[in-house]
């Protein structure tokens, strides 16, 4: 399928165009049907069109559309705020400002910490993707396809290796790494922050050592560093927790969140410390869009819906139904090219490695257009593509995702030669 007048440097991994969806299923503008483990890249942990939510939605719609916060405030916004500060799970009182993606949270993170330390530099982490916003993007740990052509990056940005159970990395060779840095590279007195997911996304669906978080926070509160956990991605449910840094039992100074924050609309927010937030001067945060009403609606019901108990149990059923069709299809010795399963909770992806007559990356190529066929939309990431995620909605029905994880099945059958 073709999409005229639309840039040819937008990545199109599925060529379709979506008319419906209902929960965990889509369908094209030709009546085919899918089911939708791709759920807007994360941002669908709720299925699409969440019948409370296009309540909320619709009854806002009716009241009020728009108004800039940061001109004549909204109760939406405050609402929302307030909302947060109970959410999310840290010992300290929150302060937020809300914004309209994930990039544009990391963008005003980075301004917070600038300003709250006089420094400039920055660490983050091999594999890791903060967004493609111009600071934003030499953050991110890869290269191809967002650094390309791009030349000299707003910085001072230092990587080091993610240390995970997932990867080659352990966390003694981090902690190494990150000595190294600051005898070699720049002093700690000059690193304004550290940003690194708890669970990497694009990276592969790689839980950050636990260890070695313990030991950025440490050094962080040392050296007056700021610590900002992106969750942008694994935020919101995802593995089954409001967020994954629990599983790591380290608390971040700021926190980045987005994607299935608002069910669809366009809302995140960058929230943390109240003294590091206050950091700039009135004027320094802010957006024509951010927190649109509409969206706060949206935001509001979602983090209602997310119940402790609401997410333990659909977090629960995803995770045993992929682990059971993994390890199923691993006993079963047909498919050479599965390797291991990463992620935690319901965030799971699975590695595809190479074999004698194709790359990870091309089995992982081939197997989304056969599940495309079996009528299940698929999505890739890792630094090489090699590694499938597995993101449908946390409703999704259960008879449904059995069906799901069967057609992910056959189309891996279609791959044997």
């Amino acid at each position: 399928m073709n999409f005229p007048h639309v840039s040819d440097s937008l990545g199109i991994v599925h060529p379709l165009c979506i008319e419906h969806g209902r929960n965990s299923e889509v369908w094209d503008e030709d009546g085919n049907h899918y089911i939708d483990f791709v759920g807007g890249i994360g941002v669908l942990n709720l299925g699409h069109g969440h019948p409370d939510v296009v309540k909320a939605v619709k009854k806002q719609v009716d009241t009020l559309m728009h108004s800039a916060f940061n001109a004549v405030p909204h109760r939406g916004y405050l609402t929302v705020a307030k909302a947060l500060n109970a959410f999310v799970p840290v010992s300290y009182p929150l302060t937020c400002m809300l914004t309209n993606s994930g990039a544009e949270a990391t963008e005003n993170a980075l301004k917070v910490a600038r300003a709250w330390t006089g420094r400039q530099a920055v660490i983050a982490f091999d594999d890791g993707f903060h967004g493609r916003t111009l600071a934003a993007l030499n953050l991110n740990g890869k290269v191809k396809p967002y650094k390309k052509r791009l030349g000299a990056l707003p910085g001072p940005v230092h990587h080091l290796p993610f240390p995970s159970r997932d990867s080659h990395t352990s966390s003694n060779e981090a902690k190494a790494a990150l000595t190294r840095l600051f005898e070699v590279e720049t002093p700690a007195d000059e690193v304004a922050a550290i940003i690194v997911e708890p669970v990497q996304g694009e990276g592969g669906f790689r839980l950050l050592d636990a260890d070695f978080a313990a030991h950025l926070k440490a050094l962080c509160d040392q050296h007056d560093i700021v610590l900002i956990f992106d969750e942008i991605q694994s935020g919101f449910g995802r593995t089954g927790r409001p967020f994954a840094f629990t599983y790591l039992d380290v608390e971040p100074d700021l926190l980045l969140m987005g994607k299935s924050m608002a069910a669809g609309l366009p809302l995140a927010a960058v929230a943390g410390q109240t003294d590091i937030m206050n950091s700039l001067p009135a004027g320094g945060l802010g957006g024509t869009y951010s927190g649109n009403p509409v969206a706060c609606a949206a935001a509001k019901t979602v983090i209602k819906l997310m119940s402790d108990e609401n997410l333990q149990l659909w977090g629960e059923r995803q995770e045993q139904a992929i682990i059971s069709a993994y390890r199923d299809w691993k006993a079963s010795e047909c498919f050479p090219m599965l390797g291991k399963l990463t992620g935690i909770g319901a965030m799971r992806g699975i590695v595809f490695e190479d074999t004698a007559n194709a790359t990870g990356a091309e089995h992982l190529a081939s197997l989304l257009v056969a599940g495309r066929e079996q009528g299940v939309l698929m999505m890739p990431c890792g630094r090489k593509r090699n590694v499938l995620r597995l993101l449908p909605p946390l409703t999704i029905e259960p008879h449904i995702l059995e069906q799901g994880l069967a057609s992910i099945e056959r189309a891996l059958e279609a791959l044997i030669p």
